[in-house]
C-alpha cells in the first residue's frame, strides 16, 4: 500500500521496484477506477503512441461539442494534420 504526496508523487515499494532502475520509464494507464504503471518497453511504444492518440482524439470531440471546430478545404486540413 502506498499514498500520494501533495505533489502527485507515488512512492513504488520497494519489494515491487527489484528492476526498475533509476532513470527507468514507466508506462501510466489509467482505466476507470485503476492505475496500472508497467516498464515501458519498446513495443510499448506503440501502446504510449495511441494512448496519446485516443487522448487527442477525445479532447478533440470535447471541443466539437463545445462547438469550436472549424471548417476547412482538404488540402489545407491534410498539412495541419503533418503538424502533429
Amino acid at each position: 500500500m502506498t499514498k500520494m504526496s501533495s505533489k502527485g508523487q507515488v512512492v513504488i515499494p520497494q519489494e515491487l521496484r527489484k528492476d526498475i532502475k533509476e532513470g527507468d520509464k514507466l508506462l501510466v494507464i489509467r482505466n476507470a477506477d485503476q492505475i496500472i504503471i508497467k516498464k515501458a518497453s519498446k513495443m510499448d511504444k506503440q501502446l504510449a503512441e495511441d494512448l496519446e492518440f485516443a487522448r487527442r482524439t477525445e479532447e478533440a470531440w470535447k471541443r466539437h461539442d463545445r462547438g469550436e471546430f472549424k471548417t476547412m478545404e482538404f488540402d489545407e486540413f491534410i498539412k495541419e494534420m503533418k503538424k502533429w
